[in-house]
């Protein structure tokens, strides 16, 4: 429903918004191994949050890395609605885990998930606050959250989390959980799924409702675990589910 929600969402935004002319970007190599955080940082780019903590089975802070292109040419102007100018440099996550010398060696890079920003009506995905939106837990879970709000063109609003784990040589989803809320109408939609389990639930409501409504139960159709990097855009992303 999110995807379909946000794919409507782009068809009635204003042409200009879909019209933007977004500069092409070649998105650079990132070092294997590196002595700090800062090491796997290209020319070009800027680290624009960087998170510690355990990722894998040793004691050792291994890093969660933001990554964004700061290049001027990228920064577009418009005379519609919304920002102007418009910053669409990309963003990349790099997932760095430590080694015993010391330093670190790139375990994922990926610059998918968090798509770039295209149309001036749509709120950074990430609210401006990465500390908010990328997490890593004490269970060595990452979580990275998503946001779409829409100044003009859709009154659809929705998050999304992917939890992911180190496991197996590549950090597999766990878990995927989606609230949205429609704000002419006050409906309510929530999806959570786990991967471990295969288990899931669906839930419709209203903000004016007391309590939140009945979940539906739902399952997963496939249990073919699921990589981070195999995801792709993180709103083009929908889980399969059956009753």
């Amino acid at each position: 429903m999110a995807a379909a929600a946000l794919a409507a969402a782009s068809a009635a935004l204003p042409a200009f918004a879909q019209a933007l002319e977004v500069p092409v970007v070649e998105i650079p190599a990132i070092p294997a191994q590196a002595t700090s955080a800062q090491g796997f940082v290209p020319d070009g780019w800027r680290l624009e949050h960087a998170v510690a903590g355990r990722l894998d089975d040793n004691a050792q802070p291994d890093l969660l890395l933001l990554l964004r292109m700061e290049d001027p040419a990228n920064v577009v102007a418009h005379d519609g609605l919304g920002v102007s100018p418009f910053d669409t440099n990309p963003r990349m996550l790099v997932f760095a885990l430590a080694d015993a010398a010391g330093g670190y060696r790139r375990a994922l890079v990926d610059h998918a998930l968090i798509p770039r920003a295209e149309s001036p009506v749509l709120d950074d995905v990430l609210q401006d606050d990465p500390a908010n939106a990328l997490r890593i837990a004490d269970s060595r879970a990452v979580s990275i959250t998503l946001h779409s709000w829409a100044s003009a063109g859709s009154w659809s609003t929705h998050e999304r989390t992917f939890t992911v784990r180190w496991q197996d040589g590549c950090f597999r989803l766990i878990g995927f959980d989606r609230a949205g809320l429609h704000r002419g109408s006050g409906e309510t939609d929530a999806m959570s799924v786990n991967y471990l389990t295969g288990r899931a639930w669906t839930r419709s409501g209203s903000i004016e409702d007391d309590a939140p409504g009945p979940t539906q139960p739902m399952r997963l159709r496939d249990r073919t675990p699921v990589c981070l990097d195999a995801i792709g855009d993180g709103f083009a992303f929908e889980p399969a589910l059956a009753p």
